[in-house]
C-alpha cells in the first residue's frame, strides 16, 4: 500500500504522450536556385571552397579585433539577447515539468479534546471525563496530473523547446550582425580620416599656389581671374576639411554606440585598408544550400518547428482531458505506531471531462495554430530569398571591386602626373593656371575617389562574411 502514489505516478508517466496529432513537419523547399548567380559580374568559380571562418580569423587587423572584443563586452543588444535565452530556457523548463507528476508530501498531527458524554453520544449513561484525541498523519501524492494520452503537453513542450532553440539563433545572428557593425563602422572611420587627411593636403598645397598666384598677379604676371580661380579652389578645401571634421566625430560617435562604450584613440584607423578583412577561396560557385546555415535562417526554421507543434496542442484539445489524483500515506492515533503496517492509507480519484460546447473557441485556436504556421512558413521563405539575395549582391560587386580599383588607381597615378605637368609648365609660363586648377580638381576628386572604392572594397568582404553566416 505504501507504494501506491509511486506506482501511480508511473503508471500515469507510461501512458502519457501515446498519441501525437501535430502534423509531421517537413522542412519547405527553398524559393531560390539552386546555386548563385554566374556572369561577367560574379567572381570565377574558386578551386577550393572554404566556410567563413571565425571573425578572429577573418578580420586581419589587430586594432579591429580589440574593438570587436570590446563591443562583444559592452553592446546592450547583445546583452539583451543573451538574457532572451535564460528567459527562453526558464520557460522551456517549466513548460517541460508539466510531463510529470508533482509529489507532494505532508505530515500533520490533529489533537483534541471532548467529553466523555459526546463522544458516547448519550449512549454511556453516567460517562464522565474527557477524551483526548490523536491523530498523526504523513502522506505523499499528485494532484491534478494531466494524463498526457494525446500529446498536448509534450506539443507544447516542444514548441517551448523550438522557441528556445530560436532564441539561441536570434543571439547568434545578433552578435554576427554586431561584429559586421562594428567593422564597417570601424572602416568607415578610416575612410573619412583618408578623406580629411587628402582634404587638408588640398588645402595646404592650394593656398601656397594661392600666395604664388597672388604675388604673380602683383607683378603683373597673372590676372585677377587666376586669383579668384585659385581662391575657389581653397575654399572647396577649406568646406572639405571643416565637413570632414565634423564627420568623422559622427563617425566617432557611432562607432562608440555600437560598441557599447568609448573607443580609445589609439584604436582608431587612421586610413582605409583592403587588407584588414580577408577571405581566402571566396565561395563564389558554392550552392545556395549553405544559406540554411545562416543563424537567422536556423532561427525561422525552429519559429517554424514550433508553430507545427502548436497545431497538435490545439487538436488535442478536442480529446478528453484526464486528470488523476492520488495519494498515500501512513495514518496513527498513536505517533509510535504510525509505521506499523496497518496504518496505511490511499487514495485515487481520477477525473475525465469533455468540452460540450465551447461555442467554437477550439476551432478558433486551431484555425489560429494553421494560420500561425502558414505565417511562419511565408517568414522562413521570405528570409532564405532575402539571403540569397544579399548574398548575390555581394557576390557580383566582388567580381569586379578589384578591377574597379586597379582603374581608379590608375587613373589617380595618372591625374598626379598631369598635375606635376600642369604645374610645372605653369611655372615656366607655357601654360594657363586653369590647366592648373584643372589638374588640381581632377586629382583631388580622383583621390578621394580612390579611398571610396578601398572602402566599397573592404565593406564588400564584411557584407559576405554577414550574409554568408559568419563565423562565432
Amino acid at each position: 500500500m505504501r507504494t501506491a502514489p509511486i506506482l501511480i505516478a508511473l503508471s500515469a508517466t507510461l501512458l502519457a504522450g501515446c498519441i501525437d496529432l501535430a502534423p509531421k513537419y517537413h522542412r519547405p523547399a527553398p524559393p531560390v536556385p539552386a546555386s548563385f548567380p554566374t556572369g561577367p559580374a560574379y567572381p570565377a568559380a574558386p578551386a577550393v571552397v572554404q566556410p567563413i571562418v571565425g571573425w578572429r580569423d577573418f578580420f586581419q587587423d589587430a586594432k579591429l579585433k580589440a574593438v570587436i572584443d570590446q563591443a562583444l563586452a559592452n553592446n546592450r543588444d547583445l546583452r539583451i539577447a543573451v538574457a532572451n535565452i535564460a528567459a527562453a530556457r526558464a520557460q522551456y523548463r517549466v513548460q517541460r515539468a508539466a510531463l510529470f507528476p508533482t509529489i507532494t508530501a505532508t505530515g500533520g498531527a490533529t489533537l483534541g479534546e471532548e467529553p466523555a458524554s459526546v463522544v458516547s453520544g448519550g449512549l454511556t449513561p453516567g460517562a464522565s471525563g474527557e477524551y483526548n484525541e490523536h491523530i498523526y498523519s504523513l502522506t505523499a501524492g499528485a494532484t491534478s496530473y494531466q494524463l498526457d494520452l494525446f500529446g498536448k503537453v509534450r506539443d507544447m513542450t516542444r514548441a517551448a523547446q523550438e522557441q528556445y532553440f530560436a532564441t539561441k539563433q536570434a543571439r547568434d545572428a545578433a552578435q554576427i550582425t554586431l561584429v559586421s557593425e562594428v567593422a564597417a563602422d570601424y572602416l568607415t572611420i578610416g575612410s573619412d580620416r583618408a578623406l580629411l587627411a587628402i582634404a587638408r593636403d588640398s588645402l595646404k598645397n592650394g593656398a601656397a599656389t594661392l600666395e604664388v598666384t597672388q604675388h604673380r598677379f602683383q607683378v603683373g604676371i597673372d590676372s585677377q581671374l587666376d586669383v579668384s580661380e585659385a581662391q575657389t579652389y581653397v575654399q572647396q578645401a577649406r568646406f572639405d576639411v571643416a565637413r570632414l571634421t565634423t564627420q568623422v566625430a559622427q563617425d566617432r560617435n557611432a562607432l562608440d554606440l555600437v560598441v557599447g562604450s568609448p573607443v580609445a584613440d589609439d584604436l582608431l584607423p587612421v586610413g582605409v585598408d583592403e587588407t584588414a578583412v580577408v577571405l581566402e577561396h571566396l565561395p563564389g560557385a558554392v550552392g545556395s544550400d549553405v544559406l540554411l546555415q545562416r543563424p537567422d535562417l536556423v532561427e525561422a526554421e525552429d519559429q517554424l518547428r514550433a508553430a507545427n507543434a502548436n497545431i497538435g496542442a490545439a487538436r488535442a484539445n478536442f480529446f478528453p482531458n484526464i486528470a488523476l489524483t492520488g495519494s498515500g500515506g501512513l495514518t496513527s492515533l498513536a505517533l509510535s505506531a504510525l509505521f506499523q503496517g496497518s496504518s496505511a492509507t490511499w487514495a485515487f480519484a481520477p477525473q475525465i471531462s469533455q468540452t460540450i460546447f465551447d461555442a467554437g473557441a477550439n476551432r478558433g485556436n486551431l484555425d489560429y495554430a494553421k494560420a500561425q504556421r502558414a505565417l511562419q512558413v511565408a517568414t522562413y521563405e521570405k528570409t532564405i530569398q532575402t539571403a540569397f539575395r544579399e548574398v548575390a549582391d555581394a557576390l557580383a560587386q566582388r567580381g569586379t571591386i578589384d578591377e574597379e580599383l586597379a582603374a581608379q588607381q590608375a587613373l589617380t597615378d595618372a591625374a598626379d602626373n598631369a598635375l606635376r605637368l600642369s604645374t610645372a609648365r605653369y611655372e615656366h609660363g607655357s601654360d594657363t593656371y586653369l590647366n592648373v586648377l584643372v589638374a588640381q580638381r581632377t586629382f583631388y576628386a580622383a583621390r578621394q575617389t580612390l579611398v571610396a572604392a578601398q572602402l566599397s572594397k573592404a565593406d564588400n568582404m564584411v557584407t559576405l562574411y554577414a550574409s554568408l553566416g559568419g563565423g562565432l
